[in-house]
């Protein structure tokens, strides 16, 4: 079964904006995982807080699709479906392919470079089976990308998306093969765009982003084995 969270205090006083954004951090960084439950009286001790603001804090959450509760059976960090989590990864991947396409066309050589270099760093860190850098170095790969497409909408949108999966990205980076294979992936992708082909630059980001939704799905089940286990 899934844990609660912690009861040790680590914020005296939190208002529920507070209280929000630690837990969104907790969700979001994998510290609490998809179907960990999330109860009223223990958050109240860990914030020394009353009740009230964390119901404010969970209703908040729950708004944002972070979080689910259910009747008689209070709140947990929602949980997505098979179908949704594949669904949600295939507009990512499209979004994310349209990124890297229209890097391909507009980024500038110097940047192109960092994107080498940042690809690198998560080579290194694949080598070392240092799963934390890795996952750091991966995040920071991708928001390159995003920002060299130079499209504030298409960012926006992107990082909406990013924030409501990197839950289970997370938990993807433990798999088997999984960084290795991704940094091989990343230079595919980096030097279609170095060479300013568009079309090969968005067929091997969306390639990317959909074997995800593979692994994805494996996460998915562990979770739910542990969860009903």
């Amino acid at each position: 079964m899934a844990s609660d969270v912690a009861t040790e205090p680590q914020a005296h006083g939190a208002s529920s904006s507070n209280l929000i954004r630690v837990l969104e951090d907790d969700i979001l960084s994998g510290a609490l995982r998809p179907g960990d439950r999330l109860d009223e009286q223990a958050l109240a001790r860990r914030f020394s807080v009353s009740r009230t603001p964390v119901r404010e804090a969970l209703r908040h959450l729950a708004s944002s699709g972070l979080v689910e509760i259910r009747r008689n059976q209070g709140a947990m960090v929602r949980s997505l479906t098979t179908g949704e989590l594949v669904e949600m990864f295939q507009v990512l991947a499209e979004m994310q392919g349209l990124a890297a396409r229209l890097c391909a066309r507009r980024m500038s050589r110097s940047k192109v470079k960092e994107l080498r270099q940042l690809n690198e760093a998560c080579e290194r860190y694949a080598d070392r089976d240092e799963h934390v850098q890795f996952f750091a170095a991966n995040t920071e790969f991708h928001d390159a990308i995003e920002r060299g497409a130079q499209n504030s909408f298409l960012m926006e949108e992107n990082a909406k998306l990013a924030k409501r999966l990197r839950a289970y990205r997370w938990h993807m980076t433990f798999q088997p093969r999984r960084m290795s294979n991704s940094v091989e992936e990343h230079f595919r992708i980096v030097e279609a765009i170095e060479r300013g082909d568009e079309e090969a630059a968005h067929k091997l980001m969306r390639a990317h982003v959909d074997l995800l939704a593979g692994s994805a799905t494996d996460v998915l089940i562990a979770l739910e084995a542990k969860i009903n286990g």
